[in-house]
């Protein structure tokens, strides 16, 4: 039967008879004649004070199963509370025990854990204040995702997980195959001894996605403006804060965008989110800005109440050049810009977001726009304080013959993307989009410092638990 959630309860508009509350016990306390238990069953980050008496229901042949984690359904009296920070408590009638926990055992105890060992036991980690409420902010976030583009016109599309395209052109991508490697004597081969992957069950080799992108732009060619919302992978061993194998993006493309719409949106889209989670979750924001980063608020403000700075990938290296000795990778012109040298933009130099574009055709994926300097491409990638790039996106290459000549340097086959390139023999018009990696803007919203613990069950080299 449904039954009002703890959050609801805690927000009614007056005291109750016969409530019923059900969820997990967080701690418990005894005096002589009374007991007192928290139970959160989730819904928000308080939990709803039980208070049990020896006088009223079943309560002392149940005392030896309400320990920190036994699931509960209590029965009783919502009253007002005279105990301050909390409007209601509920007075226990009757209780029933779900399920029962070994407190001696139970990994999820009061005093708090280090989030190492907690990710070791990641499937009870969101029992946690921390970890519930970064998962109740991410259910916010992603709401906010889809209302954003929606209240702009644009319409969600469903690319493909499993592809045949390396949209990054960078090759780092998870092979899916229904092939048994484990015996490569039995595998098919071709006549030069390579696997033969026509025998595969799609009839061809295949990729876990590591971007909806391609696919985008033929839906945004045709619609006007889309934007896909699901799981990427990376098979790149980049075993650092920032990088997972398995992530969320938010990929938006529209047609008849130039470089400058593109920015434009996306500074739009990072405020309108952030200002959403600040407005739908200020509970859970609270605790971690008392718990987790004491500047978060400061930072968040920081993104929603300034303007982004516009610097181009030239004048930024101009502005790194004199400080290099602060950095492990020198800057010069042509080199890959690093986290620290975009962190170092953002939180010393400027001190506040900043939109980078412009960048070295040679450290620029081959579908971006070459500009007229035949140098650069009209690329541009959003940086924010403690993260660094959170979007990356462009102006998309329209030009048929100079998309061509940009495969062929990059050397990429162009019978794989002949489908790509058809978009520009029909029809081709300017056209932009970017990547949002969600994982980091989770990242930027509550402070956490590392991937892992901004998602349910992360996938990073080396580790696949659960």
């Amino acid at each position: 039967m449904a039954l009002p959630t703890i959050r609801e309860l805690l927000k009614s508009s007056g005291p109750k008879t016969g409530a019923v509350a059900r969820g997990w016990v967080k701690t418990r306390r005894d005096s002589k004649m009374l007991s007192f238990a928290e139970l959160n069953d989730g819904s928000c980050r308080e939990s709803l004070q039980v208070v049990f008496s020896q006088e009223n229901g079943n309560f002392l042949e149940v005392l030896p199963s309400l320990v920190t984690g036994a699931a509960v359904e209590i029965q009783g009296d919502l009253i007002a509370s005279p105990a301050a920070g909390q409007k209601y408590e509920l007075q226990a009638r009757l209780v029933r025990v779900y399920g029962g926990c070994d407190p001696e055992k139970y990994p999820i105890q009061k005093k708090r854990a280090s989030d190492e060992f907690l990710r070791t036991v990641a499937h009870l980690r969101p029992r946690t204040n921390k970890y519930a409420a970064m998962l109740r902010i991410r259910a916010e976030l992603a709401y906010s995702v889809h209302k954003y583009f929606h209240d702009k016109g644009f319409f969600y599309v469903h690319t493909p997980i499993i592809t045949a395209s390396d949209g990054e052109g960078a090759g780092e991508m998870f092979t899916a195959t229904t092939m048994d490697l484990s015996d490569l004597a039995s595998l098919p081969r071709t006549d030069k001894g390579e696997i033969d992957f026509s025998k595969e069950l799609l009839g061809k080799k295949t990729y876990l996605t590591v971007t909806g992108q391609l696919e985008g732009e033929s839906l945004a060619t045709a619609l006007g403006k889309i934007y896909t919302f699901g799981p990427t992978f990376r098979a790149e061993n980049s075993n650092t804060y920032r990088h997972a194998s398995e992530f969320w993006m938010i990929e938006p493309e529209m047609a008849f965008y130039e470089l400058e719409d593109d920015m434009e949106l996306a500074e739009d889209f990072i405020k309108s989110i952030t200002r959403s989670v600040l407005e739908k979750c200020p509970s859970d924001i609270e605790l971690f800005a008392k718990f987790v980063e004491p500047a978060l608020m400061d930072n968040l403000r920081n993104i929603t109440e300034n303007t982004f700075e516009r610097l181009t990938y030239t004048d930024a290296v101009k502005l790194l050049e004199p400080v290099n000795e602060r950095f492990d990778v020198k800057v010069s012109w042509g080199v890959d810009l690093a986290s620290e040298h975009e962190r170092f933009l953002v939180e010393n130099y400027f001190k506040k977001p900043v939109i980078l574009y412009n960048k070295p055709k040679e450290a620029a994926a081959f579908y971006m726009k070459l500009n007229d300097d035949g140098r650069t491409v009209r690329g541009m990638d959003v940086l924010v304080p403690r993260i660094g790039e959170v979007i990356g996106g462009s102006e998309r290459e329209n030009r048929l013959d100079v998309l061509e000549k940009k495969m062929a340097e990059a050397k990429i086959d162009p019978q794989t993307y002949w489908w790509y390139l058809d978009l520009r023999r029909y029809g081709s018009v300017p056209h932009s989009g970017f990547g949002l990696g969600f994982e980091r803007m989770m990242m930027l919203i509550t402070g956490i410092s590392n991937i892992r613990d901004v998602t349910a069950f992360p996938r990073v080299p080396g580790y696949a638990e659960f």
